[in-house]
């Protein structure tokens, strides 16, 4: 109800126009009329807009680590696999042939190494050739080891918890190191990476805000900033960042390409006005306030711009009333009739 009185008084009274006061420089012929707005400080962020490409959290090509027939498949193409989940088994029987063999050996060492010991504690044998037969235990030991090393590397493991591409191989079939045996991805959460301005270097660093838009769809992801490039790329004098974005429905897909846009800062009590009322001069930029019933030009120092409206740093304060129309016929002091005050 206050703004409406506000505005009615506004258009009635031409600025708080005094009718007895003797008129101003720009004659007293008829009002041009214009459209206001009344300046109020609000919410400004100032963000720019890039492109970038949607990467997974994690990625992985599936390798075996040996060469061998593949004994068995343990995963569904496109399925979700939890870290540690065994993926794929290569063909291990001459590998525990050889471990039963050695467990023999290792409880035969253990036995002659066990009767040493006691024959030394009392002095029977001398101490080389009880250590003779303790190193003997231990080379056993060893090999052991060395073999169920070789025999989990037979096994393909899920290294995280995430979700499973096209397999390439088949029950059967041979594979090698430089075979890929299927991709594994973690999609949750998604990384975007993108290159901005180097202009803008020093204001997006790990934890600056970002939103993304993939394809048509007009629903924003937002993530934030978590790394940054340690260089600008000389070739294109940019900076490039990665950010996570949450992805818990699966919905982003890896490889994507994805409009991007970064917050660098935002400003509680700033003045920003329609940019089309901001007037550019040879060494200056200037605005018209409706003052007295007349246009009254005051020069403007700007800031952030953006698509919509222009930032003033200095030039105006709240509760101004600022012309945003009707501009090309204005001239200081010449006489104005409101015809409407537009939204700010």
């Amino acid at each position: 109800m206050a703004a409406l009185t506000v505005v009615s008084l506004l258009i009635a009274n031409g600025c708080g126009q005094n009718k007895a006061a003797p008129s101003t420089r720009g004659g007293g012929g008829a009002k041009t009329p214009v459209e206001v707005q009344i300046v109020q400080p609000r919410l400004l962020q100032n963000s720019i807009s890039t492109t970038g490409t949607l990467l997974a959290n994690e990625n992985v090509q599936l390798r075996s680590e040996i060469s061998g027939r593949v004994a068995g498949i343990y995963f569904e193409e496109g399925k979700r696999v939890k870290k540690g989940e065994l993926l794929l088994k290569i063909n291990d029987d001459d590998l525990q042939a050889q471990l039963k063999g050695k467990e023999v050996e290792e409880k035969q060492a253990a036995d002659q190494e066990s009767r040493q010991r006691k024959l030394r504690e009392i002095n029977v044998v001398s101490q080389e050739d009880y250590d003779r037969d303790l190193n003997a235990l231990h080379l056993v030991q060893a090999q052991k080891e060395a073999l169920l090393a070789q025999l989990a590397k037979t096994e393909v493991r899920a290294p995280f918890d995430g979700v499973i591409g096209l397999r390439h191989v088949s029950a059967g079939g041979y594979v090698t190191p430089s075979l890929e045996i299927a991709a594994i991805q973690d999609v949750d959460p998604m990384k975007v990476e993108f290159s901005a301005p180097e202009k803008h270097a020093q204001r997006i660093q790990p934890g600056t805000p970002v939103a993304i838009r993939v394809g048509d769809s007009r629903e924003a992801y937002a993530g934030t900033v978590y790394a940054v490039e340690a260089m600008i790329d000389t070739g294109t004098r940019t900076i490039t960042a990665r950010a996570r974005i949450p992805n818990p429905n699966g919905t982003l897909i890896p490889g994507s390409f994805a409009r991007v846009e970064i917050a660098l800062e935002e400003l509680q009590q700033a003045i920003v006005v329609p940019s089309g009322a901001v007037i550019p001069r040879i060494n200056d930029e200037i605005v018209y306030l409706c003052q007295n019933g007349s246009a009254r030009l005051v020069p403007v120092t700007t800031g952030i711009r953006t698509d919509s409206g222009t930032q003033i740093t200095q030039g105006l304060t709240p509760g101004d009333t600022l012309i945003v129309s009707g501009l090309l016929q204005l001239i200081d002091g010449r006489p104005v009739q409101i015809t409407a005050i537009t939204g700010n």
